[in-house]
């Protein structure tokens, strides 16, 4: 499903979906598709969040795009 579809059905709330089809763009990742698993109150949004793996986010569909920073896990560390 296309995320303007998914505005359109849920307006102005937190959805939970996994991403099917995605673009990477220099240090983000811009949603194409996604798989809507279903709303989420606002009031549990961030816990499910944190509780999201793989491909499976929580975002608020007042965004006209779903845009993804990616930070780069891998640091570097100096020895001492």
């Amino acid at each position: 499903m296309k995320w303007q579809e998914v505005r359109e059905i849920y307006p102005n709330q937190f959805v939970k979906f996994e991403i099917m089809e995605s673009e990477l763009r220099e240090d983000q990742e811009i949603v194409e598709e996604v798989a809507v698993i279903g709303p989420i109150r606002d009031e549990e949004a961030t816990n499910e969040l944190l509780k999201s793996k793989d491909n499976t986010i929580i975002y608020h569909t007042s965004k006209d795009r779903v845009v993804i920073k990616i930070r780069n896990r891998n640091v570097l560390r100096r020895a001492h």
